[in-house]
Order: C-alpha cells, then sequence, then structure tokens
C-alpha cells in the first residue's frame, strides 16, 4: 500500500502533455518570428518539458520557478528592441561625472576607479572577480530553490520581489542607455550601434583557466549599452535581504561577502561605473520596497501569491 497521499501522487494526464507541447510550440514560434532562433531556446524547452513531465516534484519545481523563466524571456526579447533606438546613449556624461564624483587622483592625472584599478589590476584580483561575477547567477537561483522547498510562501515573495527590480530596471535601461567603462577604453566617446558585447577585465579570469566561460556569456549579451543600472549588483542584495529576513543564519554571512565582491568585481573589471553599481542597489532597494508596500496593502497581489503557490503545489 502506498504511503504517498492521494492528493500528492504524480499523474500525467494528456492535458499536462497538450499544455507543456503548446506552451514549448508557441514560445519557439515567437521566438524565431522575434529574435530568430537559438540553441539555447530549444535548451530551456527540453529542460522544461523534461521538469514538468518527468514527476510531481519537478513539475511543481518549475511551475514555481516559471517566474524566473518569464524574466529570462523578457530580457532575451530585449535583442530585437534595442534601447538606443529610442534614446541618445550617455557615454560622455556619465564618464564625466563618475570622475567628478568618485575620480581618483594618481600621478598628477585624475582617473575614474575602474581606470586606476585597471592601472593596478593583478592576477588574485582577477581570479576573485572572476568568481564572485559567476555567482550572480546560481546564488540566486539556488536561494530560490530552498526557499521553493523550505518556505513557499517566501520563494513567491523572493521570486516576484526579482522580477519587479529587473522591470524597474529595464524601464531605466530604456530611458537612459548608458555605456559601461570598457566601452570607453575601446571606442571612446563615440557611439557605435554596432559594438558588441565585451569581456573586458573578465577576460583575464578566462586567459588564466584557460577557458571561454565569460566569452561565451558576453557574446549574448541582449544590450551593450545597459550598463546603468547594474543588475549584478541588485541580484545579491535581493538574496541577502530575503537570507536576513528568513534568519538563514551563517549563510547570510555568505551572501554579504558575495554581495559586496560582486560591487567590487563590476568595478575592477570594468563593467560598471560605481554610479552603475549605486542604481543597482537602489533598484534593488525601491524594488524591495514597493513589493513589501504592495503584499502587505494589496489583498489582490496576495490573492494571486496563493494562486501561485496553489497551482505549484497541483
Amino acid at each position: 500500500m502506498s504511503l504517498v497521499p492521494v492528493s500528492q501522487r504524480f499523474t500525467l494526464t494528456r492535458k499536462h502533455v497538450y499544455l507543456s507541447l503548446s506552451l514549448s510550440a508557441a514560445y519557439m514560434l515567437l521566438s524565431y518570428l522575434v529574435i530568430g532562433y537559438r540553441p539555447e531556446q530549444l535548451t530551456l524547452v527540453v529542460l522544461f518539458n523534461f521538469l514538468f513531465l518527468v514527476s510531481g516534484v519537478t513539475r511543481n519545481f518549475v511551475t514555481g520557478f516559471s517566474i524566473f523563466i518569464v524574466y529570462w524571456i523578457i530580457f532575451d526579447y530585449m535583442k530585437a528592441f534595442p534601447n538606443y533606438r529610442y534614446h541618445d546613449v550617455d557615454i560622455l556624461h556619465i564618464y564625466e561625472l563618475e570622475k567628478l564624483l568618485f575620480g581618483i587622483h594618481s600621478g598628477g592625472k585624475l582617473f575614474t576607479p575602474n581606470e586606476f584599478l585597471f592601472l593596478h589590476k593583478n592576477t588574485f584580483l582577477d581570479v576573485l572577480s572572476g568568481i564572485f561575477y559567476l555567482c550572480w547567477i546560481p546564488v540566486p537561483l539556488l536561494t530560490g530553490a530552498f526557499l521553493f522547498f523550505k518556505k513557499r510562501t517566501q520563494f513567491f515573495h523572493f521570486a516576484l520581489t526579482f522580477l519587479l527590480v529587473n522591470l524597474l530596471g529595464f524601464i531605466v535601461y530604456y530611458s537612459h542607455p548608458a555605456a559601461p567603462p570598457w566601452y570607453v577604453q575601446y571606442h571612446g566617446f563615440v557611439f557605435d550601434a554596432a559594438t558588441k558585447g565585451n569581456t573586458a577585465g573578465l577576460a583575464r579570469f578566462d586567459v588564466f583557466f584557460g577557458i571561454t566561460v565569460f566569452k561565451s556569456i558576453y557574446e549574448k549579451s541582449s544590450n551593450v549599452f545597459a550598463a546603468m543600472p547594474s543588475l549584478h549588483s541588485a541580484y545579491p542584495l535581493i538574496v541577502l535581504y530575503y537570507g536576513v529576513k528568513n534568519k538563514l543564519g551563517f549563510v547570510n554571512v555568505l551572501f554579504a561577502m558575495v554581495t559586496v565582491g560582486i560591487w567590487f568585481a563590476a568595478v575592477y573589471t570594468s563593467h560598471h561605473y560605481v554610479l552603475d553599481v549605486l542604481s543597482g542597489i537602489t533598484c534593488a532597494a525601491v524594488g524591495i520596497a514597493l513589493f513589501h508596500f504592495a503584499v502587505n496593502r494589496s489583498t489582490w497581489l496576495k490573492s494571486f501569491i496563493l494562486k501561485l503557490e496553489q497551482a505549484a503545489s497541483v
């Protein structure tokens, strides 16, 4: 006799198969029409279908994580709508403001922090920065996975906050396109829409280990001129906030180290100005505050989260 409650037993129905395949087909067709076919789209579809159909636990998991999938799709589709089409790209002004507010005097010259750090780069910081930067995807996802299985309601709070912070960041991307520091290093202050993504200082990490991990990531960059805000700087702050809120103990010390490490690495590797990092921190803080305010005031949002929990438990 089975010890698993009837409500928790896994059943695979035609409805599940049709739903999974229909969503997959619609996504692949829309992706082809919007940005063209790319191998990672098929990888996402295969992974989604496998998790959705193989067991009840994995179906619940991928259903819950669909919030992150929605974010990834929106970010990916930004390739079809580059922000420089809608506003002029800030290349010179942000550079001058960075130098004015955070400039470092050295050898009779005034440098931006990333320029100063470039002059004082070393292998230890190259490797350390690369390690911290590699955390920006797995740390939020692992935190989400933990909350999903241990504190389901908090998981949806975390996931929706993550989505909200990204949407706020996207609004800034399109209202104020900004070039990263490495663009000035390689191209000066002349705008070139054909510029491809660049690994900048992270290339030294790839060279040290003889790999192409960052090269493969930045070749797929959705938009070169989306340096402000630094969402790399926002993500670990969201993780740290929910870690502290859920009393994860010593893990929060690691979260704090990763957060500060990513902030430093963003500037050290010339991917972001200090201004970008500060705007990313602001974006995270505003997103967290807005969600906290909304979830405490809106019965609709509470009901929506409850429905998400129920959908991830079927």
